[in-house]
C-alpha cells in the first residue's frame, strides 16, 4: 500500500501527465496534487470536477443505477485528456482521483490502467 504522497508522485510518471489530485467530492478540495500550476490550476480543477462527479452521480441516481460505480469519466479537450476516478475503497468513499494529461503524449488507455493501479494501492 502506499501513501498520498507517493501515489500523487506515481501519477505524475504517467506519460504525458501535466498534474494529478485526490479530491473531497463533498467539499471540492484537494487533498493532495502535484504538478507543473502553469498549464493548469489543479485547485480550480478540482472544485469544477466536483461539480461533474456530483452531477453524474445525482444522474445515476435518478435513472436508478444503483448496482453501477462510475470507473471514471475521461474529458477530452484538443489538446489534454482529463481523467476523473472516483475511489472504490471502503476508505476512500467520497473522493476521486483527477489526472490532468497531454493528449499529444499521452497513451489514454495506458494512463487509465495505470491510475487504476495507482487507486487499488493508495493508503488513506
Amino acid at each position: 500500500m502506499a501513501n498520498l504522497e507517493t501515489s500523487l508522485k506515481e501519477a505524475m510518471t504517467i506519460e504525458g501527465a501535466i498534474g494529478v489530485a485526490l479530491v473531497d467530492y463533498g467539499s471540492g478540495m484537494a487533498l493532495g496534487s502535484l504538478g507543473d500550476g502553469a498549464e493548469l490550476d489543479l485547485n480550480v480543477a478540482a472544485a469544477g470536477n466536483t461539480d461533474m462527479v456530483r452531477a453524474k452521480m445525482r444522474t445515476m441516481e435518478m435513472l436508478n443505477l444503483h448496482d453501477n460505480e462510475i470507473e471514471d469519466i475521461l474529458v477530452s479537450l484538443t489538446n489534454q485528456y482529463h481523467l476523473v476516478r472516483p475511489l472504490a475503497t471502503q476508505n476512500g468513499r467520497g473522493l476521486f482521483l483527477y489526472l490532468a494529461l497531454n493528449r499529444a503524449r499521452a497513451n489514454l488507455a495506458m494512463a487509465r490502467h495505470h491510475l487504476k493501479r495507482i487507486e487499488a494501492g493508495l493508503e488513506i
